[in-house]
């Protein structure tokens, strides 16, 4: 089963990858069903249920508006992102909505649009359900979906089959592994590295002049976020009155670079900085890229922008080569593990980013596989066990902050890796089984439902949060 980069890293809109990319996919899956089946223009009410982490942190997390714009007809990838809220607000003051931007339907916001906080559907913790009625209520289709994690989508069949049904290709072509020993072991045969081999792979079907063109424009987007970033000043949305930090950080860096001379840690202020940027995008809503989810979006871009920025002869060579090892990494989470918080808490999120940016700078830096697989290890080991429990259910305390400690925390397991030769004692394989495990072990409370942890130890008055 080959998941390809650009299912890992893809242009999305914030807060949450699960939470709002997700069910805007879902939503415009149902409408293609719909569509397929000719049943659209017979359409005149429709009925979006949210269970489980969407029903008890949809609201902060942008669920409600992404459900909206995808019945719509709207693409993370494509929609005006600053026109979502006056879109929103027009549907809920003119109760209509408009299926696929071409069948007007009556919509009543509160009756239609259901966040059910503490029920669940069986297979998934992210499920939704979306039922279509005719105009003498008579249902016309039923479907139900399941986000599970970095905007991946899949309904009941995909869930339940063996294997899931992602984006696959099935050619011989292609460098099939499952694991990491596997990955080591073709590298070691057809002597590559493993941005090389992801690079094989990507090219079976597309030009690889045509991949590395994209895997550019993917960066492009991630130095954009930073910037946006770090021009945005004001409060972040949601109710916590968070302030967004990055603007006044990036002044203080950028107008005293002399300090840079004095005090060698700068650089980590600089890294600090464009991991704040790029989450503080996303906590407000903006245009991000899913690396691998929206919660951790600012881990491999702050990486990046340190190897391109710090590091000597860095090219856009390099950040092809960046992206294609993070996505080997990140395909072994996916396949063997998860990238959901609200399936085996934050170490799936912010943990498998930090081992796919410490993985993927160690290349870049020079290692070999064997040392890119050990770095791998180091930077999910120390994350191990770390719980979602985002205050108010918004994306921004403490995961904002926890993007940027995970980005150094990557930087040091890299070139920890390079002191060493590749040999070490914790494999990555036993490292990603085992945070399966403790995903699996650990209570629903802490996985992305705002019922534990920081989440109810932090305010001592209740906030109105409001969505985002």
């Amino acid at each position: 089963m080959f998941i390809s980069t650009f299912d890992l890293f893809s242009v999305g809109i914030g807060p949450s990858s699960s939470h709002t990319v997700g069910p805007m996919r879902a939503a415009a899956m149902f409408l293609a069903s719909l569509e397929d089946e000719q049943l659209l223009d017979s359409v005149r009410r429709v009925k979006a249920e949210m269970f489980g982490s969407l029903g008890a942190t949809g609201k902060g997390h942008g669920t409600p508006k992404a459900v909206l714009m995808g019945l719509e007809g709207e693409f993370p990838e494509t929609i005006d992102v600053s026109a979502i809220s006056n879109r929103v607000a027009v549907i809920k003051e003119e109760q209509k909505l408009s299926l696929n931007k071409k069948h007007s339907i009556d919509f009543d916001y509160e009756a239609d649009l259901i966040l059910n906080r503490k029920n669940s559907l069986p297979l998934h913790s992210n499920g939704m359900q979306f039922i279509a009625f005719d105009n003498q209520g008579n249902t016309l289709l039923e479907k139900r979906y399941y986000s599970v994690g970095g905007g991946f989508v899949h309904d009941d069949e995909a869930i339940t089959a063996e294997t899931p049904l992602v984006d696959t290709h099935k050619n011989d072509e292609f460098y099939d592994f499952a694991s990491a020993k596997e990955l080591l072991e073709l590298c070691k045969t057809h002597r590559l590295s493993i941005s090389e081999l992801m690079l094989h792979n990507e090219s079976v079907n597309t030009d690889v002049d045509i991949v590395k063109s994209q895997l550019i424009s993917i960066w492009d987007v991630m130095a954009q976020s930073v910037k946006n970033g770090c021009n945005a000043t004001g409060i972040l949305p949601g109710g916590l009155n968070v302030p967004r930090r990055a603007p006044q950080l990036y002044q203080q860096l950028s107008g005293n670079p002399e300090k840079g001379l004095n005090d060698p840690l700068t650089v980590t202020d600089w890294v600090t900085l464009y991991a704040l940027a790029v989450n503080e995008e996303n906590a407000a809503g903006g245009r991000i890229v899913t690396a691998p989810t929206n919660g951790a979006a600012g881990i491999i871009p702050a990486v990046m922008h340190y190897y391109k920025n710090f590091v000597p002869h860095a090219n856009n060579e390099g950040l092809s080569k960046f992206l294609l090892t993070a996505a080997a990494i990140g395909t072994l989470y996916k396949k063997n593990a998860s990238i959901s918080g609200a399936e085996v808490g934050c170490q799936g999120e912010v943990g498998s980013a930090c081992s796919m940016a410490a993985g993927a700078l160690c290349e870049v830096m020079g290692g070999t596989p064997e040392q890119v697989e050990n770095a791998a290890e180091i930077g999910m080991e120390h994350n191990l066990g770390l719980t979602c429990d985002p205050i108010g259910g918004l994306v921004q305390v403490p995961c904002i902050e926890r993007n940027a400690m995970a980005s150094i925390k990557a930087i040091s397991a890299c070139r920890m890796a390079l002191l060493g030769n590749g040999s070490h004692f914790v494999s990555l394989d036993k490292v990603i089984k085992t945070m399966r495990d403790t995903g699996r072990d650990m209570r629903d409370k802490y996985k992305e439902t705002s019922r534990g942890g920081l989440a109810i130890n932090v305010l001592e008055v209740p906030v109105n949060i409001v969505e985002c």
